[in-house]
């Protein structure tokens, strides 16, 4: 691991409510989506798409099911 953009994570209490729920997954993703609007986390979120511009990035996730995890979302944004 190269690096870590832990400011580009969920909130805490945007993840506690989430609890990957699979119903919950299209909300999370709007709120999540929403969150990475905040000046820091979008901060963070153009550095992930330079750094993705140039080379392969590898987005990792603790949770079983990566298909309803933050790191599918910011798959998406940033298109990989």
């Amino acid at each position: 691991m190269d690096e870590w953009c832990k400011e580009i994570a969920p909130s805490t209490e945007l993840r506690k409510w989430y609890g990957h729920v699979p119903e919950r997954f299209n909300e999370f993703k709007r709120r999540y989506r929403a969150e990475l609007k905040e000046p820091e986390r979008a901060e963070a979120l153009d550095h992930l798409k330079a750094l993705a511009k140039d080379q392969t990035i590898t987005l990792l996730t603790a949770t079983k099911d990566p298909t309803i995890s933050e790191a599918a979302v910011l798959a998406g944004i940033i298109g990989t």
